[in-house]
């Protein structure tokens, strides 16, 4: 019997984005969640209990950052791997405190084996 795969759920407010990474993780096996707003992931009742989060950083209203402090207020442990087109010292060191695993520079060019590896690494 083989393995379910695992959930990602991505948020990114651009559809061109969240629409070719969907493509792209899907052909590497991994189901994938999407959310085009901060807000829908944190209206959705039925997180799974395993699996990885895949955050854009700069979004309208809420950013990527402040989400992930939002789902841990609630309890949400899954592991975070946090996307932007501009990568800071600041924002690794921000990001960090928040116990995001890593922040990826876009144009993302390993996300499954980022993925993978947090992952295999657990919560």
């Amino acid at each position: 019997m083989s393995k379910a795969p695992e959930v990602i759920l991505l948020v990114d407010d651009d559809a061109a984005v969240r629409n070719a990474l969907k493509f792209s993780l899907e052909m590497e096996g991994f189901s994938v969640r999407l959310y085009p707003t901060p807000e829908a992931l944190l209206a959705e009742s039925d997180l799974p209990a395993g699996g990885c989060l895949v955050i854009d950083y700069r979004m309208p209203e809420i950013d990527g950052l402040e989400l992930v402090e939002r789902l841990r207020h609630r309890g949400v442990a899954l592991p975070v791997l946090l996307i932007s087109g501009r990568v800071t010292r600041s924002l690794r060191e921000r990001a960090s405190g928040l116990g995001i695993r890593d922040v990826l520079e876009k144009p993302l060019s390993d996300l499954a084996g980022s993925i993978r590896r947090v992952l295999d690494d657990g919560p």
